[in-house]
């Protein structure tokens, strides 16, 4: 099903709370003194289209994997937007045997969002801790990380240092994987 067919989705965590919304977790970064800088625009689904609509905006732009294995185990991969990503190795690589796409339903129940608006961001709803953060470790080193603030029709920038200490406060310290450099 295209993006225009997916069904209407609850907006209910597993716990069945709301999920934070955007503008939530933007003051969320704000109580934790996090500095962000938020743009608007229209919703986009593919790193394609971001790249085609973010013109020069600096920094490190990220892609976003929810993945899950066999024993119903969850993972959320960022990682900078053109690596190349082989679920086997990756699978492999985290202990997690074979690894495939979480559903939409998932999604929404562990972390709060839509499929096209997934990020490390997300971890704030996983309220369970049921959810392994990994994070490219490249993440750490280009400031600023651009990132979906839980809505794909925004793009948040944070230090490095930030998008951390906002993931440890959400009680996700991410697992760190370096990737080979691009040939």
């Amino acid at each position: 099903m295209g993006e225009a067919e997916t069904p209407e989705i609850e907006a209910r965590l597993a716990d069945g709370s709301a999920p934070m919304t955007p503008d939530a977790l933007l003051a969320r970064l704000a109580e934790l003194g996090i500095a962000e800088s938020t743009i608007g625009h229209p919703p986009v689904f593919t790193v394609e289209e971001a790249k085609a609509l973010r013109g020069k905006l600096p920094g490190a732009h990220v892609k976003n994997l929810f993945l899950r294995n066999k024993k119903g185990r969850m993972w959320l991969l960022s990682c900078l937007e053109d690596r190349e990503i082989d679920l086997k190795v990756l699978g492999e690589r985290l202990g997690a045997g074979r690894l495939s796409f979480g559903s939409a339903e998932r999604l929404m129940r562990h972390l709060g969002v839509r499929p096209g608006s997934v990020t490390a961001l997300a971890v704030v709803n996983d309220h369970g801790g049921e959810v392994q953060l990994v994070l490219d470790r490249a993440l750490t080193e280009i400031d600023p990380v651009n990132l979906h603030p839980l809505a794909n029709d925004r793009t948040t920038a944070l230090s490095p240092d930030g998008l951390l200490a906002f993931c440890r406060a959400a009680g996700h310290d991410p697992a760190f994987l370096d990737f080979p450099l691009a040939p």
